[in-house]
């Protein structure tokens, strides 16, 4: 072993330099060895360095990097370099600053720190053309990033969200010249930030920070698209940098399939803590398992969209960075109609029954949601959080189904004709504060936290269904209609709390304690009314009508314990919560009383070779509590051929997981390596019992199963390489489950495989050209024991390319290609092949590029269908859909900027 010492000054000033950072890195892929900074007196020591070739470097900031190559063998037991001098950048001329001293990556601690200035940065380039050109990193065509082999990387603007957590809007919008650096690491949860207790609990982030001259002035985009067969799209976005304040506005129009930044709730407290554990095992009202809810307002693809949505942002730090406000507001409407074909076939001990479906709906959303996050450092050792938010949301849906059903011998079994429309309001309202204190002994923390949740959901419609049912013969047998009027209130107010203590046994050596209080209550109340006169809908249908009162008690506690040293960390903890369930049959007079404890486990272990190479293992249980929908005894009829009965007698299941991730990275050669698997058994299952009558009908009910365990697991791997300049992965995906449920009282054991070997490639070269692209083959396997001879086993294969180049007088062409391909099974006797071609001609205009004009081509072959098969518990699906096709737009886009003082760029001249 071997130790590396030296001492810092200023060259000029002859000052001592302490806080340096000092890195020693491994001279074959630059690899983080050992990390420290200089003691106050500018000295440094790094012991236990074995034999090998290194790189030594030395930065502070404002002064030129001293870097050093060095071998330890055994000839040689230490280095001291002594004196190492920094020279101030003011005292460098500016090309040596440029070309000599300009480092494209530095290793600092646990965070690699990319410097803009040493890439090609196009006029007019955004982030995402910049970190295109990063070692480690690649970006999607749906502008996700994939870091270092870790997907799902969260994006900042000077540490702080902007617009909530939606990294595209940063990567597309804020121009790559702003940026000073742009800082990769993994981001510790809140909890572990705040107590310095590692967690495991990580996040890949990229933290871009912006130039001082960047913080002041404006810039934004403006896109107008006009396309045939009525396409048309419009975009707005405008951001004012002013210091440490940002304000930003955008507006998005159009029926192409931009419908926004997304409307899924973004997650503002970061990753939950090992610590925390604020799963409490309750049971609460929801909206799930009935049609007749409003919709979600989402659109995955499906249908033809029309949106309208808009959105602002702020955030400011004042009273010396000690208070920070950071707020957004969006509103938008998403109409999206449509028409669906579903072909599926249901297998039973006795026989299959087919099924085909025609479905239109044309359904129709208004939603406002407005939030918040103030944070206050009240001292040293005291710190509030408060997060706030609104929703406001009104939807109109209509949805028709026209379905018929045969036997195995093709004779009619049943016809179906239905008709949903309804209108729902939705009120959502959720409040958080965090309140954390650090006390005199390092180490000990108390934190609280406290939460209020109010859910109000309305919804008003009309149920129209006709069915008629024949017998073996083809010969009608009977008709059951329904015309029907319903008023659906579901409420539910959630208060939970969580005090949290960190008490440091030893150095190594850390317990985490938590209490909560959780207090809920809850109301649904469902009426169905039918008519006595035509358009008269006055007569209760008991039956169907429900009103139940929910009330909830829940004590928890719970210790984890976290060892840490060296390079390992270990958690190993549990958690119970008493909980005491109160459930009133308003109608009937009729309490349900439930008293149970659940019981959640868990373990992590976690080994870090090195700051690019780690390996992680954790355990988590926890009682899994049957839900509302499982136990209540509610009717619900908007599906007359499928009815779902509630089981009282349920019990709780027990679910085991376990997950196991390993990552390396090497930042020279950008080789990444990531494996991750996750496997999961349940104990006393909670499983469907569905019974199918004769005529068709099947009623589904939930029951334990004593002496099955249904398990589930997957294997992800990736591996990934720079060569001669192109970046190469190769991955595998293995998923598959066991489950378990009665059909008609026989038990079926349903398997299924999925197989998908990928092969991607990534090369970058800005001002030039672009190539991204995968491809791989997948097989899937579905057998169900009832009808192993109908199962669902079938190829395919999906890939995706991607290009563009450069041309001379500013022209650009970009064209990328998606196919797939489902080969026909037993169950389908029919292939499907779809490839959809896309191509854009851009003329990019003045000195900065900041005019563009553009024609592009969508689904250029036509051939765009929607498309999706899947197999679960016996049955067999198949569905088509409408979404959209060819159609060809031109579109004009102006980028706008007055940053720094500067001359803003000039508008576009007719």
């Amino acid at each position: 072993m071997h130790t590396i010492k030296g001492r810092v000054i200023d060259t000029a000033a002859t000052s001592i330099l302490g806080g340096t950072s000092v890195s020693i890195l491994n001279a074959k892929d630059s690899t983080l060895v050992k990390f420290t900074r200089a003691a106050e007196n500018g000295s440094f020591e790094l012991p236990n360095i074995r034999n090998g070739k290194f790189i030594l470097l030395v930065s502070y900031p404002k002064y030129a990097d001293f870097v050093d190559h060095f071998v330890l063998d055994s000839t040689k037991k230490d280095v001291d370099y002594g004196k190492i001098n920094l020279t101030g950048k003011a005292q460098l001329l500016a090309d040596v600053i440029i070309k000599g001293n300009r480092t494209a990556i530095k290793i600092k601690g646990d965070t690699t720190e990319f410097d803009p200035q040493a890439y090609n940065i196009e006029p007019n380039a955004k982030v995402e053309d910049l970190i295109k050109q990063f070692p480690g990193i690649e970006v999607d065509k749906d502008g996700k990033i994939t870091a270092q082999g870790q997907k799902n990387v969260k994006v900042l603007v000077d540490g702080e969200e902007f617009f909530g957590d939606d990294p595209t809007l940063v990567t597309k919008n804020i121009r790559a010249d702003m940026v000073d650096k742009v800082q990769l690491y993994d981001k510790k949860s809140d909890q572990a930030t705040f107590t310095g207790v590692d967690d495991g609990e990580k996040t890949k982030t990229l933290n871009i920070k912006l130039k001082e001259n960047a913080k002041n002035g404006y810039f934004g985009k403006v896109i107008a698209g006009v396309g045939t067969d009525d396409f048309y799209q419009g975009q707005l976005m405008f951001n004012k940098f002013a210091g440490k304040k940002k304000f930003s506005a955008y507006g998005i129009l159009g029926n192409n399939g931009k419908v926004g930044l997304g409307w899924e709730d973004s997650q503002k407290l970061g990753t939950q803590s090992a610590g925390t554990m604020s799963d409490d095992g309750g049971i609460y009202f929801t909206s799930s398992g009935d049609e007749f809810e409003g919709w979600g307002g989402q659109y995955n693809g499906e249908g033809i969209p029309v949106a309208r949505t808009g959105g602002l942002h702020f955030d400011n730090k004042w009273n010396s960075d000690k208070e920070t406000l950071n707020t957004n507001y969006k509103i938008g409407s998403l109409r999206v109609f449509g028409d669906r074909n579903t072909i599926s076939q249901n297998n039973l001990a006795s026989g299959i029954i087919n099924n085909i479906s025609n479905q239109n709906y044309d359904n129709d959303v208004f939603r406002q949601k407005l939030d918040a996050m103030y944070e206050i450092k009240l001292d040293t050792t005291l710190t509030l959080k408060i997060n706030v938010d609104g929703t406001l949301k009104k939807s109109d849906t209509f949805q028709d189904y026209a379905t018929v059903s045969t036997r195995g011998n093709n004779s009619l079994l049943n016809t179906s004709s239905r008709t949903l429309a309804n209108n729902a309001e939705d009120k959502i309202f959720n409040i958080n504060a965090f309140l954390t204190k650090k006390l005199k002994k390092k180490g000990r923390t108390l934190s609280l936290n406290l939460s209020q949740s109010v859910t109000d959901n309305n919804t008003e419609g009309y149920l129209n269904s006709a069915n008629s049912f024949y017998n073996v013969n083809g010969a009608l047998d009977s008709i059951a209609n329904i015309n029907q009027y319903k008023l659906n209130g579901i409420k539910n107010n959630v208060f939970k709390s969580n005090l949290a203590y960190t008490e440091p046994i030893t150095k190594s050596l850390t317990v985490i304690l938590n209490y909560g209080l959780n207090l809920s209550n809850g109301r649904s109340d469902r009426k169905s009314f039918n008519q006595s006169l035509p358009g008269r809908y006055d007569i209760l249908d008991t039956q169907f009508s429900n009103d139940y009162q929910l009330d909830q008690i829940i004590n928890s506690g719970g210790a984890v314990f976290n060892y840490k040293k060296g390079k390992s960390v270990l958690n190993v903890g549990s958690k119970f919560s008493d909980v005491n369930f109160k459930q009133e049959d308003l109608y009937n007079k009729i309490r349900y009383d439930r008293k149970f404890i659940n019981y959640m486990p868990q373990a992590m272990y976690q080994y870090n070779f090195s700051q690019q190479k780690s390996f992680r293992i954790n355990y988590n249980g926890n009682t899994q509590q049957p839900s509302l929908d499982q136990i209540q005894p509610i009717r619900v009829n908007t599906d007359p051929l499928n009815i779902t009965l509630g089981n009282p007698d349920l019990r709780p299941s027990f679910r085991s997981n376990l997950n196991a991730s390993y990552n390396s990275y090497k930042v020279i050669s950008s080789q990444s390596i990531y494996i991750s698997g996750y496997f999961s058994f349940t104990n006393n299952p909670i499983a469907s019992n569905v019974v199918t009558d004769a005529a068709g009908k099947s009623t589904f009910q939930a029951v334990n199963l004593a002496d099955k365990v249904p398990t589930n697991f997957s294997l992800y791997s990736s591996f990934g390489r720079k060569i001669f300049g192109t970046n190469v992965g190769l991955g595998l995906n293995m998923n598959g489950s066991t489950s378990y449920n009665f059909i008609n009282s026989v038990l079926n054991q349903t398997k299924t495989m999925r197989y998908s070997p990928q092969i991607n490639i990534n090369r970058y070269k800005d001002g030039k050209y672009s190539i991204y692209g995968y491809f791989g083959p997948d097989y899937t396997t579905s057998v169900a024991s009832v009808q192993q001879a109908f199962n669902s086993n079938g190829w395919g294969a999906s890939g995706y390319l991607s290009g563009s180049v450069q041309l001379p007088g500013k022209l650009e062409i970009t064209t990328d290609g998606q196919y797939t391909y489902r080969a026909k099974t037993q169950a389908f006797n029919e292939s499907f092949t779809q490839l959809i071609w896309n191509t854009t001609i851009t003329k990019k205009f003045f000195k900065a590029q900041n005019l563009r004009t553009s024609i592009q081509g969508f689904d250029l072959l036509n051939q765009n269908q929607g498309f999706n098969r899947y197999a679960s518990n016996g049955n067999i699906t198949q569905s088509s859909y409408r979404t959209i096709r060819r159609y060809f737009m031109f579109t004009v886009s102006w980028d706008f900027t007055k940053m720094g003082g500067g001359a803003a760029t000039p508008a576009p001249q007719n």
